[in-house]
């Protein structure tokens, strides 16, 4: 490979920069790799600093990241338990790294002298000190209080230990004209109908790419949502305008094993690609915004609370375990917004 990585500090964090001339392969290749960013201050692609990173671009391993043996064992054993208990992959990794953190900040400790103490010093020595997110602190805390409670079968007590409070953020919600624009952009009958479907019933981008044909249930008019997050199955109804479309891409198309599939038959189709479909569509309507997937399904929700639906069927719909999460949809919703006279007015 034509390419030089190096450690580097950047914004007080340990990188590893990699060097190449441009070359649109090897920036695909990086972009691959998990927390892959670049600098426009450097000019430069950088990655996480870690184990399988060094060993990647054939760097020396870092003893200071590295958790002790009895570290390195308890997370595999950490690993085994949420398999075991059917914790997704993303889970895992998240679970993981966060307990791996934690580990190697008390490499030279007995995991079991490590008391609530510990993880408030953790707290204060290491994530606030290097302004690390609030949302990492919190995948911290749930780590640790997991793996305290499974694995090590000893009580740490998490209440005690400062939880930052979550921002509140409002969902980015597109206008129904906007989504329209989207929708109609792509020519090509999978793109069009792999969008619309997203929108139309609420989807996560991987709940779009793990539906098979089975799922949809014309007879009935919905569309069946299997072991979607949180291991749950739902429905949501089937718009007779998208049924008339999926029967003529499935004309054109004639899938296999999954709904929208790769290149080859049977193979899933890549989220990249689907990424790349949405970019795509945004080129063509010229719409600036940094519009994601998920603005889709954020804008279905906001428009059905416009048009009158309860609350509580949006949540349904949309597979939220709590309703809190729904309510936020209430803060971008305009139909109440609308109808209050500006003081200005009456100037």
């Amino acid at each position: 490979m034509n390419w030089e990585a190096k450690i580097i500090t950047h914004k007080k964090e340990k990188r590893i920069a990699v060097y190449f001339e441009k070359n649109a392969a090897l920036i695909t290749r990086i972009k691959e790799i998990y927390g892959a960013r670049w600098s426009q201050t450097l000019r430069v692609w950088h990655i996480p600093d870690s184990m399988d990173n060094r060993g990647r671009f054939n760097l020396e391993p870092d003893s200071h990241s590295i958790p002790s043996p009895e570290g390195i064992a308890q997370i595999e054993k950490f690993k085994q338990w949420l398999r075991s208990k059917r914790y997704s992959e993303n889970t895992l990794k998240t679970y993981s790294d966060a307990l791996k953190s934690f580990l190697v900040f008390y490499r030279e400790k007995s995991i079991s002298e490590i008391t609530n103490e510990d993880v408030i010093v953790y707290n204060n020595e290491f994530i606030l000190k290097n302004n690390l997110s609030a949302s990492y602190q919190n995948q911290i805390v749930n780590a640790i209080k997991l793996f305290f409670n499974t694995v090590q079968n000893k009580k740490i007590e998490i209440d005690k230990i400062h939880r930052p409070k979550r921002a509140k953020i409002l969902p980015n919600v597109l206008s129904k004209e906007e989504v329209k624009l989207i929708l109609n952009a792509h020519a090509n009958i999978k793109h069009k109908t792999m969008l619309s479907l997203i929108y139309s019933c609420g989807l996560r981008r991987n709940e779009l790419l793990h539906l098979k044909f089975a799922d949809i249930d014309s007879k009935r008019g919905i569309v069946i949502i299997r072991q979607s997050k949180g291991k749950k199955d739902r429905i949501a109804p089937l718009s007779p305008k998208i049924l008339e479309m999926l029967r003529e891409y499935y004309i054109g198309y004639k899938p296999k094993v999954w709904l929208f599939e790769g290149q080859n038959p049977g193979e899933l189709y890549s989220e990249k690609s689907l990424q790349s479909v949405l970019k795509q569509a945004l080129e063509k309507t010229g719409i600036t915004k940094p519009v994601s997937l998920h603005w889709l399904r954020h804008s279905y929700a906001t428009h059905l609370l416009e048009s009158g639906t309860d609350l509580r069927y949006i949540q349904e719909l949309l597979g939220h375990s709590s309703s809190r999460t729904t309510e936020i949809y209430t803060h971008v919703s305009t139909k109440s917004i609308q109808q209050i006279k500006s003081p200005f007015d009456d100037l």
